[in-house]
């Protein structure tokens, strides 16, 4: 048996390494299936090339995960053209946070075999086993799939893993890591070299614009992530770790756990991480950057007490700036996340965003206000259905979801015309305040560079 895995092109120069794809790559290797990864995103191939290749190369299943998005649609709609085309087309499997929502809406529009709904470690054992042994897949948790040429079935859903520890390590041998670990961000220097991680699956929090399905927060165990950083450094020469999860900080315990795991076992590495605002203390965040950690990103989200509640964010403005503050006065860049447009919001909780923008920005990424986005799977896609501003998933795709940063679920009082005028001017401000910022320290360069014979200076060079 053979199985094709396709890591898709989004248009990156560098991509990040498919995480997922290298989980799901790991389990059907160990079930003794030949996995194959089709690195469209390091070489840019056209969709069309994928259509020759699954002709001139026999496979039994093709797979593909996507999260949701107006991009990430329109490639899995154009990826799965190419593969239905193919003279030899596998069984098509899809999976992700994308579809995992509505996986009959995408069954239909990609015409794939079935969907993967949820956690897919399991779920691609069984399913594999089944097709393999030409068993009915009526029995497999966690899929949806064609009962007939017009009917679709969707089981039950699978359990959660729930020793995510037992889980195999990505199959990083399959992949281009020397291309994956040239990925830049906050604090990498351009001699690192990085790699994303899991240091752990879920999340403690239900903010209503969060479309993740699996609930609850399952760690890591310190152990299982400081032997995988080992091995990357021993492997790859990796030095830089983005935890790519949506909450390391998930507890004050744990952090300190893992920063003191990270000093006694003298990792020497730098690291980034999603973060919690309500654990931002000013002892922790020294001991992290102790520890390596160099930048976090927080999901703020909006600057405005009654908002905050709205979404249910499980935190104060006033936790917010505390926190930010202790961040910045730790040595640690902080990520600035906020979105506009949630239920009530308006022109003045818009210009709160932006005031704290303004007055925190440490000049560490260029960042811009985001409408709020209601994904399928969302409690806010569901208000918006029961509310009549959105039809369903086909709505929110072919009509609403056009670009992230425009308005696709109008939830104010503003006229849609409105809220992108109030959006152009508060993120004019923004990109004044990033670019003048920038030429301030250019000029300072050149300050030093004549005024102080400031030899290590390398040229007024931009890429």
């Amino acid at each position: 048996m053979r199985f094709l895995l396709v890591a898709y092109d989004n248009g990156s120069y560098i991509h990040e390494f498919p995480i997922g794809l290298g989980y799901i790559a790991s389990v059907i290797r160990k079930m003794g299936v030949d996995v194959e990864v089709y690195s469209q995103n390091m070489h840019h191939f056209p969709d069309e090339h994928l259509t020759d290749y699954l002709d001139k190369n026999k496979f039994d299943f093709v797979g593909v995960g996507i999260i949701g998005g107006y991009y990430q649609y329109k490639k899995i709609l154009s990826i799965s053209k190419a593969i239905n085309k193919s003279r030899n087309r596998p069984f098509y499997i899809l999976g992700g946070h994308g579809p995992s929502p509505e996986p009959e809406f995408f069954l239909r529009k990609t015409k794939a075999d079935c969907v993967v709904i949820g956690e897919g470690e399991i779920i691609i054992k069984n399913l594999i086993n089944a097709i393999q042994n030409s068993l009915s897949l009526e029995s497999i948790r966690g899929i949806a799939y064609w009962e007939n040429e017009n009917s679709i079935k969707i089981n039950n859903r699978e359990e959660l893993i729930g020793n995510i520890d037992g889980i195999e390590w990505p199959a990083y041998d399959l992949f281009p890591i020397d291309y994956h670990r040239l990925i830049r961000g906050v604090g990498i220097e351009k001699t690192d070299f990085t790699m994303v991680m899991l240091s752990g699956r879920g999340c403690k929090f239900t903010c209503n614009f969060c479309y993740r399905m699996d609930e609850g927060f399952r760690p890591r165990s310190t152990e299982s992530i400081i032997e995988e950083i080992k091995f990357l450094k021993s492997e790859y020469r990796i030095n830089y770790i983005i935890f790519f999860d949506e909450l390391l900080m998930s507890s004050v315990s744990r952090v300190e756990e893992l920063c003191n795991s990270f000093i006694r076992e003298r990792l020497n590495i730098k690291w980034s991480c999603n973060g919690r605002l309500n654990y931002a203390k000013k002892e922790l965040l020294l001991l992290m950057k102790k520890a390596g950690c160099v930048f976090i990103n927080y999901g703020i989200e909006a600057m405005d007490d009654v908002i905050l509640k709205t979404m249910k964010k499980a935190l104060t403005t006033k936790v917010i700036i505390k926190g930010i503050e202790s961040t910045l006065e730790a040595g640690i860049s902080p990520g600035y996340n906020i979105i506009f447009g949630n239920i009530g919001e308006n022109r003045e909780t818009l210009e709160k965003g932006v005031q704290f923008l303004l007055k925190y920005d440490d000049g560490g990424q260029f960042r811009t206000i985001r409408p709020v986005t209601p994904y399928p799977g969302s409690p806010l896609y569901y208000y918006a259905i029961n509310k009549g501003l959105l039809g369903g998933c086909e709505d929110f795709y072919e009509n609403k979801h056009l670009n992230s940063d425009l308005l696709s679920v109008n939830f104010t009082d503003m006229t849609d015309d409105e809220f992108h005028e109030a959006l152009l001017e508060a993120n004019k401000r923004l990109i004044k305040n990033y670019f003048d910022k920038k030429t301030m320290e250019t000029i300072d360069q050149a300050r030093k560079l004549y005024l102080e014979s400031d030899s290590n200076f390398r040229g007024f060079r931009q890429t």
